[in-house]
């Protein structure tokens, strides 16, 4: 019908149709080498891009529900990735940070992620990702999210 809202062309809708596609994408690669779910490689990745973080923290950085976060963080303590940190001044808080084995697997994880990244590019040419990284930039800027530079 003429006038109809055309989803398909509703630029939140295509944004999270793409980043689902590609995080699909890349979410088989570390399934199949590391046996992670999504939600333990945003952990992961959390903790091994910043450091040390409460859980609320990571949730808040990856943008994940408080019980996705709980799971990732007890399936990757049972693999002795990461260890917990009692708070010395409040026993309701932790700290969560990896473990020299978990530092290790994080090395190894970023190295399949440069992999894929480099596909990506590779894939769109680099045209593209500059097109790509200025829109997303502004973005990010109009929502509050600064990037840090690189």
């Amino acid at each position: 019908m003429a006038g109809e809202f055309e989803l398909d062309g509703f630029i939140p809708y295509r944004l999270n149709r793409a980043s689902e596609l590609i995080s699909l994408s890349f979410a088989r690669q570390y399934k199949l080498e590391f046996d992670l779910t999504r939600p333990e490689w945003r952990t992961l990745a959390a903790l091994g891009s910043v450091g040390v973080m409460t859980a609320t923290e990571i949730g808040a950085h990856s943008h994940m529900h408080k019980t996705k976060v709980s799971r990732a963080v007890r399936a990757l303590e049972e693999r002795h990735w990461l260890k917990r940190i009692p708070s010395e001044t409040d026993r309701r808080f932790e700290q969560i940070a990896l473990t020299s084995q978990g530092q290790q697997h994080y090395r190894k994880i970023t190295l399949l992620a440069r992999k894929y990244q480099e596909t990506v590019r590779m894939t769109l040419g680099e045209e593209a990702i500059r097109h790509l990284e200025v829109a997303l930039s502004a973005i990010e800027t109009s929502a509050g999210l600064h990037r840090k530079s690189r």
